[in-house]
């Protein structure tokens, strides 16, 4: 179970949550070829209740290619040698990712730049062009 605290508290029950332990690559010699550690969670963000539909359109934003187009996010852990330090890590990964998509960004307010930027950006792209007039060789009269 994964509990966010916050003003909109989030809880996501062990049930929507669903936890398979598969053989790691990389180095471990013959304990990597026996043990399965690293752990793959899946979230189906798309069709969880715990989640508000503002909340759940940033989460399937921020999580990219760790979401399937079917709005389950997968998680791969198999930083650590134990299955449940693994386990840990990727609900802890997901808590985070779910945090993050808790927060509503800031809208942007368009701006123009002032009539002083616009003359200073000018001035600058002129000086530039002389410099590189300058650069050139001569025009002769032939």
């Amino acid at each position: 179970m994964i509990d966010l605290p916050g003003p909109p508290r989030i809880v996501i029950p062990d049930a929507e949550l669903t936890v398979r332990f598969v053989h790691a690559s990389g180095p471990g010699g013959q304990h990597v070829n026996k043990v399965a550690t690293a752990c793959q969670l899946r979230f189906d963000a798309a069709r969880s209740p715990s989640l508000p539909d503002d909340v759940r359109a940033r989460l399937l934003r921020l999580a990219g290619r760790r979401a399937t187009a079917d709005g389950v996010i997968v998680i791969d852990a198999r930083r650590y040698r134990s299955r449940e330090r693994n386990r840990e890590d990727a609900e802890a990964r997901l808590a985070r990712l779910v945090e993050r998509a808790l927060h509503r960004p800031r809208p942007r307010r368009a701006t123009r730049p002032t009539r002083a930027a616009r003359e200073r950006r000018l001035a600058e792209k002129k000086r530039r062009a002389e410099i590189k007039r300058r650069r050139r060789p001569p025009v002769g009269d032939d």
